[in-house]
């Protein structure tokens, strides 16, 4: 099955200042997440960004902001993404069905939200390497389990190339030229 861009959005989960310092690998994620997210704008994929108890765990990362022009995110309590109102409703509006999915924690709301997505019809598609837990176990094991329930799983560099889809063009030029 191909993921191809007119078919896509995506959904960027709580990365955020208080947790991101505890997350195996928080540097190394947060760079793939910045290259998915700027990837993804280039293609004109539509993204969705998610703060969980923002009270709690604060905002999300200023990196992270600085890529919106006008930043907006859903505010959220329950684990799975999906389990709020807003989200669900914005996911359902933007009418795609490949969600590609990327952010913290992945044994969590990362899991929790790509088993709702598949319930709810939708075809989740997780780039593994901008996700992670504060345990490098819990990311695998989050992994293993989401492709076992259905899951597409792939990496960012792969998920970009394809939907670009062909070389040879300006998009092509800017994805090749971020991903290096």
């Amino acid at each position: 099955m191909r993921i191809l861009q007119k078919e896509t959005a995506a959904a960027v989960i709580d990365i955020q200042e208080r947790l991101l310092p505890h997350i195996y690998e928080s540097e190394k994620v947060l760079q793939n997440c910045l290259k998915l997210i700027e990837g993804l704008q280039i293609l004109s994929v539509p993204i969705v960004l998610t703060q969980q108890y923002t009270k709690g765990l604060g905002a999300t990362d200023p990196s992270i902001v600085s890529k919106f022009p006008e930043f907006n995110y859903i505010e959220k309590i329950s684990f799975s993404c999906f389990e709020e109102d807003a989200f669900r409703e914005e996911i359902t509006i933007l009418g795609k069905q490949n969600i590609i999915i990327c952010g913290i924690e992945a044994h969590v709301c990362v899991l929790q939200t790509c088993l709702d997505l598949l319930d709810g019809g939708f075809r989740p598609v997780v780039a593994a390497d901008c996700i992670s837990s504060r345990k490098p176990d819990d990311k695998l094991i989050a992994i293993e389990r989401m492709r076992q329930e259905g899951a597409r799983i792939t990496t960012m560099e792969s998920i970009l190339f394809e939907l670009t889809r062909n070389a040879g063009n300006e998009i092509f030029k800017k994805i090749s030229g971020l991903v290096k």
